[in-house]
């Protein structure tokens, strides 16, 4: 069987990549923990792999705007290297600290595949103005069909989150507008029962309920809860009550396994 390997991108501040590297070894992939200066150094690293990951943490601080920094890093150092990577059809996953870097490059949202690294969006303080840390409900977009990372997912999972800058703004209503039309929006907070209700459902006041988006092909994917901490069922705080499909899987894991399936079968 083909391995696929995944890159893990670190640097500063990333605090979550062991976790996210242990999600897709769990998943059938080879992870390899790198951090960004050596991948400055070597950029022909980037193309050994199928899969780029920008795990969770606080990259530099988050001065200036949660992953801002590193945003800033990676299209001044690597864009060309990451454009490459991306137009060749390979898979990029950002989750929470990582969304945000993804956002503030440019890679997402995207909406018009024009791959300039254009910011059509951003992350912002959470409403409440504090860091939160909890287990939410994420509803999937009926429209959301591209999205590889999140096919045959149930309509509502839950899922932790823990940010302070996790609200999602548009730049204007014709982003929000095209995410809409194009299928963009993979993943809306919501209650139990699938309904977009605001907060306290929606923990930080993003825009259309907005927790997940993708780029117009599917295979750049960026959310802010945490799949890497629901790969296990024993890791849902009502595990006991649950009755999982799988004895050994939190829905987490099917975010990986899709990403990583994928990948083996196309790339």
């Amino acid at each position: 069987m083909k391995k696929v390997k995944a890159i893990i991108l670190r640097t500063a501040g990333t605090n979550c990549d062991k976790e996210t590297a242990f999600a897709f070894e769990k998943a059938g992939a080879l992870a390899d923990l790198v951090h960004v200066n050596v991948l400055k150094k070597d950029k022909d690293i980037l193309k050994s792999y199928q899969i780029m990951a920008i795990p969770g943490g606080f990259t530099y601080g988050d001065d200036v705007a949660s992953g801002k920094v590193l945003a800033n890093e990676l299209k001044s150092s690597l864009k060309k290297e990451v454009s490459s990577f991306v137009k060749s059809g390979k898979l990029i996953i950002g989750i929470c600290n990582g969304f945000q870097v993804l956002v503030k490059m440019g890679l997402l949202p995207n909406t018009t595949s024009s791959g300039g690294l254009n910011t059509e969006a951003t992350l912002s303080l959470n409403d409440s103005g504090i860091f939160t840390a909890k287990w939410v409900y994420l509803k999937k977009d009926k429209e959301s069909k591209k999205c590889v990372w999140t096919k045959s997912l149930p309509e509502v999972i839950h899922m932790p989150i823990a940010h302070a800058e996790g609200k999602f703004i548009p730049r204007n209503e014709k982003v929000l507008a095209s995410l809409k039309k194009n299928g963009q929006i993979v993943f809306r907070y919501a209650d139990s029962t699938g309904t977009l209700s605001g907060f306290p459902h929606n923990p930080n006041g993003s825009i259309d309920d907005i927790a997940g988006v993708c780029d117009p092909t599917g295979r750049i994917f960026g959310l802010m809860p945490h799949p890497e901490r629901h790969i296990s069922y024993l890791q849902h705080p009502n595990w006991r009550r649950n009755d999982p499909d799988d004895s050994t899987m939190g829905i987490g894991s099917k975010i990986f396994k899709n990403g990583v399936n994928f990948a083996r079968n196309n790339l």
